[in-house]
């Protein structure tokens, strides 16, 4: 998790979304602010661009993606250029 307040993906960045299991779980267990949509769980291993990202009270990282809808968590997110 990032420090708050602070984006680890920034505005044009190219991200893949979790995989399906991860944002399954990710839903299981997060009890607290914008919970994923079902309708989220389609893009599992997409890849993005991020459009915006904003800050949840406390700081938290919301995005939002080009063409994909709903807000994500920064949890649910990975660079595309990893390994």
């Amino acid at each position: 998790m990032s420090t708050p307040y602070e984006e680890a993906f920034p505005g044009g960045y190219r991200v893949r979304i979790a995989s399906k299991a991860s944002l399954e779980g990710f839903a299981r267990d997060w009890k607290y602010h914008h919970q994923l949509e079902p309708t989220q769980m389609e893009y599992a291993g997409t890849t993005a661009i991020v459009k915006q990202v904003g800050f949840y009270h406390g700081g938290d990282p919301l995005y939002t993606l080009e063409n994909v809808p709903g807000l994500w968590h920064e949890q649910c997110l990975e660079s595309e250029f990893q390994g």
